[in-house]
């Protein structure tokens, strides 16, 4: 419905460029009034005659002296209605943008009451843990990006702070093995078991009870300090196969210009036959690298006779008289369609993979699993990768 129009607030409104105009019609008089031949005689004349036209605040309702008015208004309310316009466009005093730093206000919204539910950037402001925060518009992802030289502080202070706060599941990467000693007495305290009411949770005899965390450590500077890790222990179908083959080329394929694709695709063929046996057919005890080096040292190929046959081909036979569409199966046999010095050079690349393997200290760290990284989130859990940031020579740090 169309709203009817408000003469009272119209005329309210164009009252100033009414009067405005009225008396501007006495320019128009003192116009008329300047006497002279052409234009440049009759403005030296209006100066003259001006102070008399404006004397009175009457008008004057010439015709000529309301078209001057007329205008005189039209363009006053013209260039008012051009500045409400453009209003919009003009910042005054922050041309130069308005970027500031942010103070307490800002940031509250973000950050949880509770004090231990928070990540701490500083030391007046903080970051709710809570993804799902009671308005989604604070909602942020927790990632933090910490930079300063070597001595800052950033471990001082900023990790530190947070691994206390003791809310969540940590992975840390601890190149000196400094943070596991100072931190590692509070991480196997935990934290206090909260009851509904958020307070602490006390035993028969007031004690307060706290809920521990695992502690796992995986140390590659000194295996001997070191938790078992057994990636095969994480191997639940064919597509975890062919997930750990894949890792294991990319991870030592070394640097430089990368390798011919056959040969990789090759190796890949037989990395996923031999590891999908293990894994189908194996005990649980033989699932790991070890065995997987004993198989490929057993598989002898003489490029004299095709049709000789090595332990871990009569092994396949045997399997494929049984399950002929077994995984394991199929990637051997497109393996053996190899010609016999083919074959050999695969081997001797696969060999070469897995040296590092072959260590004694890595094939003990390999034999089994301790640390439970599918289980990381389940439970409270704080996994500790002590590897050195210094030290390149450790061949076997990028495939673990």
């Amino acid at each position: 419905m169309k709203k009817p129009l408000n003469i009272k607030k119209l005329v309210l409104l164009n009252l100033p460029y009414i009067l405005m105009g009225l008396f501007a019609t006495n320019f128009g008089e003192a116009w008329r009034m300047a006497q002279g031949a052409d234009a440049s005689e009759k403005v030296l004349s209006l100066i003259s005659v001006l102070p008399a036209a404006l004397g009175s605040f009457w008008p004057s309702f010439h015709p000529l002296d309301l078209l001057v008015g007329l205008c005189c208004g039209a363009a006053l309310r013209l260039a008012v209605y051009m500045k409400g316009k453009n209003a919009k466009k003009y910042r005054p005093n922050i041309e130069y943008g308005s970027a500031r730093w942010g103070n307490s206000q800002d940031i509250a919204p973000y950050v949880d009451p509770v004090f231990q539910n928070n990540v701490i950037l500083t030391q007046t402001e903080r970051l709710t843990m809570s993804s799902r925060p009671k308005d989604p518009k604070t909602a942020r992802n927790k990632n933090v990006l910490v930079i300063g030289g070597s001595g800052s502080g950033k471990t001082r202070f900023w990790l530190k702070p947070n691994l206390m706060q003791l809310h969540s599941s940590y992975v840390v990467t601890d190149p000196k093995g400094t943070i596991l000693v100072e931190c590692g007495k509070l991480l196997q305290r935990g934290a206090p078991k909260l009851d509904k009411d958020g307070k602490p949770m006390k035993d028969k005899n007031g004690n307060t009870i706290y809920e521990p965390y695992r502690i796992k450590v995986l140390n590659t500077i000194n295996f001997k300090k070191s938790m078992k890790y057994n990636p095969f222990a994480y191997i639940h179908s064919e597509k975890d196969i062919l997930k750990l083959v894949t890792t294991l080329i990319a991870n030592t394929k070394g640097e430089g210009k990368a390798g011919d694709d056959f040969w990789v695709k090759a190796e890949t063929l037989l990395y996923c036959a031999l590891i999908g046996y293990i894994h189908y057919e194996a005990p649980v005890e033989e699932q790991n690298f070890s065995t997987l080096i004993e198989f490929i040292n057993a598989m002898e190929v003489r490029e004299d006779d095709e049709e000789y046959k090595n332990p871990v081909d009569l092994m396949f036979d045997a399997l494929e008289s049984e399950k002929p569409n077994h995984f394991a199966v199929r990637q051997y046999k497109k393996y053996k369609l190899a010609a016999g010095k083919t074959a050999k050079s695969i081997l001797i690349s696969c060999g070469a993979r897995l040296a590092v393997f072959d260590i004694a200290e890595l094939r003990e760290v390999t034999a089994y699993d301790e640390l439970e990284l599918d289980t990381l989130g389940d439970k409270k859990t704080a996994l500790f990768l002590i590897m050195s940031d210094t030290d390149y020579s450790n061949a076997w740090e990028p495939p673990i």
